[in-house]
């Protein structure tokens, strides 16, 4: 049987998401939390990469098991075995063969600002020069529809597409941050983090918005601004087609 995990995550204790040799990562740790609790080896398959640093205020994985559990006695169990930076929200029973990575519809991410100097906001980026939001905003629209967003990959990610359908793209003021929200049906390595980048040389005066089109054109990353920092980044919710889930 095929089940989903749904959990939150801040991931500024781990080397990303994905297993790695000798190195704390978010899959490690749910891997070791099911296997004890359920009393089997058990192998999770995530819906997303996310790199050192990164955050997830919703992810979901998938994994396979001979046996029907109850999900809250479960949930209570995985809560008091994983770290507080980990946190379990739901269990679902989905069809067989289901992927959390390649079933899922949408994904949207979260980049958070600030532009006055605060040692509480570890999880946004400071920026203290003035931004003009309008002009970043204006450069968005570029971003929109199916295209090829080599400019704004890691080289070499060995993906069978640079192709992205960005659904949505702005920036808006939520008390005293600027968040950036972006939609896609996919995202690439390092993507999110590069376009930010970016959109905050649009926003500096250092590029014209209309460049952004040029960039997105060119299929260089060179051509790109540099990736902004991790620690203010999340995968912010994961859209999944109703039919999978049992």
């Amino acid at each position: 049987m095929r089940f989903f995990i749904e959990f939150s995550y801040k991931g500024t204790n781990y080397h990303g998401w994905q297993v790695q040799p000798n190195a704390n990562t978010v899959q490690a740790e749910i891997n070791k939390a099911l296997s004890c609790i359920l009393n089997a080896k058990i192998e999770v398959a995530g819906a997303g990469r996310t790199d050192a640093g990164v955050h997830a205020k919703q992810m979901f994985a998938h994994f396979d098991y001979d046996k029907e559990f109850d999900f809250h006695t479960t949930i209570t169990k995985l809560n008091s075995f994983l770290a507080n930076d980990i946190a379990v929200r739901s269990f679902f029973k989905v069809k067989e063969a289901t992927s959390s990575r390649f079933d899922a519809l949408s994904r949207i991410y979260h980049y958070n600002i600030v532009q006055q100097k605060n040692p509480f906001k570890t999880t946004a980026y400071f920026v203290h020069k003035p931004l003009d939001v309008k002009q970043m905003n204006l450069a968005c629209q570029y971003l929109l529809g199916k295209q090829d967003f080599t400019s704004f990959s890691k080289a070499n990610t060995q993906t069978f597409t640079n192709n992205c359908n960005v659904i949505l793209a702005n920036w808006q003021w939520q008390d005293e941050e600027l968040i950036f929200t972006i939609k896609a049906d996919r995202f690439l390595r390092n993507m999110v983090r590069a376009i930010v980048g970016t959109l905050l040389e649009v926003g500096l005066g250092k590029i014209k918005e209309g460049q952004v089109k040029e960039i997105i054109a060119q299929r260089d990353r060179c051509m790109a601004g540099a990736s902004v920092p991790a620690n203010a980044l999340f995968l912010n919710e994961i859209e999944y087609p109703k039919d999978i889930f049992l």
